[in-house]
């Protein structure tokens, strides 16, 4: 399989990795559709031929109304994020919950909303970037490891629905989710690179898988 030809999605573009994932995207002959809440962020993913759309990735109705839009998907990639940490586990405030927060409503909305269309697709895709922060949680980044682990968690329940409905209809398995860990700080190529071999396997030994980057 190739991604060639596929329209991915990827939901709050507007980063350094969300520009070089789409340019990655788009050399491979991909429809790159990016969202953001800036018309003005979006600018860089126009100019390097993405079609975008000034869209919050944190709204289920949002998102909902744009995969209406777009029909045909074949890949969504949340790529809302940040961080936000320090001062040890007394030092986790509601603030900086609150401020994390976004990425995993993003993933939510997004994998919501776009359901149906990836099942649909010969070959979705659904991808969540986390961290290795799960694995080995400290007390100052407590409140990123939490909001990461749920992001994780929510992706492995995106893969078991795509896996049943492929059983209850009696179907080969053709979507699959993913979790990507990054170590550190996110290394927009890697990600990149990791994003594109999304297409080169089966769905089968994909879903439900956690990769490192």
């Amino acid at each position: 399989m190739s991604v060639n030809g596929r329209t991915i999605v990827i939901a709050g573009a507007t980063s350094e990795a969300g520009l070089t994932v789409a340019r990655a995207l788009m050399d491979e002959g991909a429809r790159v559709v990016a969202t953001g809440r800036d018309a003005g962020r979006l600018v860089p993913l126009a100019d390097a031929g993405a079609h975008v759309e000034v869209t919050d990735a944190t709204s289920f109705e949002e998102m909902t109304q744009l995969a209406s839009r777009l029909g045909a998907v074949d890949g969504v990639l949340p790529l809302v994020g940040g961080w936000r940490g320090g001062g040890g586990l007394a030092g986790q405030t509601d603030a900086d919950l609150d401020a994390l927060l976004p990425a995993l409503q993003a993933v939510r909305a997004a994998s919501r909303a776009f359901d149906a269309a990836l099942r649909a697709s010969d070959a979705g895709r659904f991808a969540v970037v986390s961290s290795t922060a799960v694995a080995r949680p400290l007390a100052g980044g407590a409140n990123y490891a939490a909001m990461k682990a749920a992001s994780e968690a929510w992706a492995r329940a995106v893969a078991q629905g795509f896996a049943k409905a492929a059983r209850d209809a009696e179907t080969p398995l053709r979507a699959a989710s993913v979790v990507f860990r990054a170590k550190g700080a996110l290394d927009a190529p890697a990600l990149a690179a990791a994003v594109l071999r999304l297409w080169d396997g089966d769905a089968a030994d994909l879903n439900d898988r956690i990769i490192d980057l």
